[in-house]
């Protein structure tokens, strides 16, 4: 089971980042309402379930990869180190101050080029099973806080079901933006990206990341 501190930050993560959500996603949700008529609410429900499901198969399989190496205490180290400033990489990307995360984007093309193909055969998603199928191959849609926060899932832990469980806390922490973006997109965007609301998210990870970085054992290893 995860630490309580790091179900929240992954929490945090998905409901800091929405803005960067509806920019990637809000387009795919809004269409996937008008295609679901009256039954707005389900398709919207479908597609999420699928992308969630993405994302916890995401983080089980780096999780699995994690398990393969065997941890002492200064490897330990080394990975919560790295996952607190893979934090502060997220702020900062949130916050619009540096788009570091976005060349991960370009690495997560290789997958998705391959996916996407499959999208065209689910367009248009007018059957909740379709909505469902497109949500889980848009979960792998490149997108630099996806793999950002999958990068800090797998150095955590190394256990997949850990692992998992983060991914699928983060992209529960994105549900709100994306299950009201058909409804009232052009509000919630507006909102959203502010620069204000942006750069107080960020910030609030930055500082979540440096709070976690563990100092006593970089100053003093042994």
């Amino acid at each position: 089971m995860p630490e309580p501190a790091l179900l929240a930050s992954a929490l945090l993560f998905g409901l800091a980042g929405s803005t960067h959500c509806i920019g990637m996603c809000g387009g795919i949700a809004g269409s996937l309402a008008m295609s679901g008529g009256e039954r707005v609410l389900r398709f919207q429900l479908a597609y999420n379930l699928g992308r969630l499901f993405s994302y916890a198969l995401a983080g089980a399989l780096i999780g699995q990869l994690g398990q393969l190496f065997t941890q002492t205490a200064e490897l330990t180290l080394i990975l919560r180190s790295v996952a607190a400033l893979i934090m502060v990489v997220m702020g900062l990307y949130i916050a619009g101050w540096w788009q570091g995360a976005a060349y991960l984007e370009r690495a997560g093309g290789v997958v998705w080029r391959r996916l996407q193909p499959f999208t065209h055969t689910l367009l248009p998603a007018d059957t909740l099973p379709k909505a469902l199928l497109l949500g889980a191959l848009w979960g792998w849609l490149p997108c630099g806080l996806v793999y950002t926060t999958l990068l800090w899932a797998g150095t955590v832990s190394n256990n997949s079901l850990t692992s998992a469980s983060l991914m699928l806390v983060f992209g529960a922490g994105t549900l709100p933006a994306l299950l009201t973006s058909a409804l009232l997109a052009r509000q919630l965007k507006q909102l959203l990206q502010r620069s204000g609301v942006r750069q107080g998210a960020g910030l609030l990870v930055i500082l979540f990341g440096l709070a976690t970085l563990p100092w006593t054992g970089l100053l003093h290893p042994h």
